[in-house]
């Protein structure tokens, strides 16, 4: 079983900073082990008090909800399929974990090889500038958002590749 350790957190965190200070964003950034218990956690100064919990909810929805199916790949899939399906089983959701679901773009899950070994969580730009800084760290410290080897179905690729068509994110597939 591979784990994330705090040290290559640290690395992930140093990138997100860098990369909202050079957008002029201030953010909270948190990262979760598989199980959404917090490795590590950074507000930056000037950013929202509401920030680090919004971050660390963002990374622990990833957590829970990717680890029931492949279908949830981010938190703009997730939040999409429960828009289309059941919106009201989503503030069920938060409210049975004390808040701790949040789906928004800026998070995702990490693997190593096939194994989901954390998820992570921006928050205090806008959703798309917190995705943009998330993408930019994984590319610069080479985190992984899907495993490995790809055994995620045709149909659950068609529908997530729908999701992200339907909200304008035609650049990403699956």
């Amino acid at each position: 079983m591979s784990k994330l350790r705090a040290t290559e957190c640290r690395e992930f965190i140093d990138a997100v900073t860098a990369k909202a200070a050079e957008m002029g964003v201030p953010i909270s950034v948190a990262i979760v082990g598989p199980e959404g218990h917090l490795i590590a956690l950074e507000r930056m100064d000037e950013a929202g008090f509401i920030t680090p919990d919004t971050a660390r909810a963002k990374a622990f929805t990833v957590t829970a909800f990717r680890s029931m199916s492949p279908r949830f790949s981010d938190g703009l899939v997730i939040q999409q399929w429960f828009r289309e399906r059941n919106p009201q089983m989503m503030i069920n959701a938060s409210v049975f974990t004390n808040g701790q679901i949040v789906a928004s773009g800026g998070c995702a899950p990490v693997f190593k090889g096939n194994e989901m070994v954390g998820a992570y969580g921006i928050s205090g730009a806008t959703s798309d500038q917190d995705e943009e800084i998330g993408q930019y760290a994984r590319a610069k410290v080479g985190w992984a958002h899907m495993p490995a080897e790809d055994t995620t179905p045709e149909s659950v690729k068609k529908h997530v590749n729908e999701i992200y068509s339907r909200v304008g994110l035609q650049d990403r597939a699956l």
